[in-house]
């Protein structure tokens, strides 16, 4: 396959990153599932913008550079503050229908807010835009979206004469077609990876099966730089159920709208305890909500906490929340007359691979957006409903930047001729996957535990606490695992399974390794044995280039 942009990932900065480019050339999206399936497709709560006369700029950046425990980059932050009016009419453009009061937005509060600036779809927020993104690029000519095509690893030559970094220029990747078990090389001009986060490197998550990291760990290999990976967002209130045996199923988010909406959390004996922690109780920012839910479950050995919806009238509640309402009702809890038993689950990563403003990373021809990334907006830790911002704003930029190279029409007319005959040429020249010496070993039933081992160690040992004979421990297991895998990847016909389980184990390693670097409490990242946060030493980004 050749193609003027590769697109690897379908949730929101994929989707409206390729409607823009599909003006200028064509756009390949792969995803390794249904094109719908995406970390996107799950956000309940919404988008943060401000879209109000009683807000405004400065406070949106305010809220933001507090949340994010002085380590934001504040030109990225201004960057989606300023830019998210625009992105929001534009997904209304697109067709995506908000919820509104007659032609007015409704705008939900989130914990870290200080004002009303979340536009949503009820509870579903994510999902009514991945429809209408989803809907327009079904009427686009130029962009196809390649179903079950799991990205392998990035094409890329050096070149010391580069300008980049590393000299490094990337040509497409390698992908394994799952529907004929085939690996096939994808050649393009530009490459995004959008592929999401790393959720089911932990246990309990609200992140879907599809969410193993894959873009984090490809582009590591390939050399990108990695940072802030120590910063995973735990979402404080998912619903508690006794869990089955799937090691890869998604626990029931409770979105943190409900807590804007007037929830108050409370221990099982009706105890509120939030006002123990911060002085916006159950409104605080996620990382503090989490870590007192924890204590309060260790002190008490509760198995979970309460949320309590009686302060919101029943009416509003099954209006606003109707998703909730219902799977919450399907459960045997009327939420209108009952608390919700809840318990924290990994939900987000504020590290990932490193972009400019422009998202441009240390590889020329390679950029990245949406969650895979650490563009300096969240800091040490997300501001709620920031996250859909900032893919839309980056997408938007990667755009903005693709189109500064091409400004010219006709130097744009003689590059994509020039442009077609080079990538022709490199896709002639780039050897085929070769699985010669590999083998279908009954060997996977010796690893294939380990995916369940990963889960176990990085939730006991790299939580939400942490402290350095843990992260010791997690390090010792989890690199003997990491080399095990590697080794057996290289002697294996590669499939879906074994490609998850190496991308797992690399994220894991560098949560870790990451964990390790940072010897103090910031943000996302408590340490026990050093519970104080040290600008002196600490304020800076913890990276990470594989040498």
């Amino acid at each position: 396959m050749i193609t003027d942009y590769l697109i690897i990932g379908s949730g929101i900065a994929g989707l409206s990153l390729a409607l823009k480019l599909s003006e200028s050339g064509t756009v390949s999206i792969i995803t390794k599932k249904q094109k719908a399936e995406s970390n996107t497709n799950y956000a309940q709560g919404g988008v943060a913008a401000v879209m109000d006369e009683n807000d405004n700029f400065q406070l949106h950046i305010a809220d933001t550079l507090e949340c994010g425990a002085g380590l934001c980059n504040k030109e990225a932050v201004k960057k989606i503050v300023y830019d998210g009016p625009a992105r929001i009419n534009e997904l209304i453009e697109f067709g995506a229908n908000f919820t509104r009061l007659r032609d007015e937005l409704i705008l939900g509060k989130e914990g870290g807010h200080s004002r009303n600036r979340i536009i949503h779809a009820k509870d579903l927020t994510g999902k009514e835009i991945e429809r209408a993104l989803l809907d327009k690029i079904a009427r686009s000519e130029n962009i196809e979206i390649y179903e079950f095509y799991f990205a392998i690893d990035l094409l890329t030559v050096k070149n010391i004469k580069r300008k980049n970094k590393n000299g490094k220029k990337c040509f497409g990747i390698y992908a394994l077609n799952v529907k004929n078990n085939k690996v096939e090389k994808i050649i393009a001009g530009k490459t995004i990876i959008a592929t999401g986060g790393a959720g089911q490197v932990y246990k309990h998550t609200t992140n879907p099966a599809i969410a193993t990291g894959d873009g984090i760990a490809m582009g590591y290999r390939a050399g990108c730089e990695i940072a802030n990976m120590e910063f995973i967002q735990f979402h404080p209130t998912t619903l508690y159920e006794q869990r089955n045996n799937d090691i890869s199923a998604q626990v029931f988010l409770i979105s943190e709208a409900v807590r804007g909406a007037g929830a108050v959390l409370k221990t099982i004996k009706g105890k509120e305890f939030m006002q123990k922690y911060d002085r916006r109780k159950s409104l605080a920012p996620r990382d503090i909500v989490a870590r007192a839910i924890d204590n309060e479950m260790k002190k008490s050995g509760d198995p979970y906490v309460c949320l309590d919806l009686k302060n919101i009238e029943p009416e509003r509640i099954k209006k606003e929340f109707p998703n909730i309402y219902k799977y919450c009702l399907g459960k045997g809890i009327d939420i209108t007359k009952q608390v919700i038993p809840v318990v924290p689950a990994a939900h987000y990563s504020c590290g990932g691979i490193v972009t400019d403003l422009n998202g441009r990373t240390n590889i020329e021809n390679l950029y990245a957006s949406g969650e895979v990334t650490m563009t300096g907006v969240h800091g040490a830790n997300r501001l709620a409903s920031n996250s859909l911002l900032e893919a839309m704003v980056f997408s938007n930029a990667i755009f903005e930047d693709v189109r500064r190279e091409t400004h010219d029409v006709r130097r744009q007319i003689a590059d994509k001729k020039s442009n077609s005959k080079e990538l022709k040429k490199i896709y002639d020249n780039i050897y085929n996957w070769n699985e010669d010496e590999t083998e279908n070993t009954e060997e996977w039933i010796l690893i294939s535990h380990n995916k369940k081992e990963i889960k176990e160690i990085m939730s006991d040992y790299v939580g939400i606490v942490r402290n350095t004979i843990r992260l010791e421990r997690a390090y010792r297991r989890v690199k003997m695992m990491k080399d095990e895998i590697e080794d057996f990847y290289k002697k294996t016909k590669v499939n879906v399974d074994l490609l998850e389980l190496r991308n797992l184990v690399t994220v894991a390693y560098l949560i870790i390794v990451s964990a390790m670097q940072r010897k103090e409490s910031r943000g996302l990242h408590y340490m026990l044995d050093y519970p104080k946060r040290d600008d002196k030493k600490y304020l800076t980004d913890t990276m990470l280039v594989k040498s």
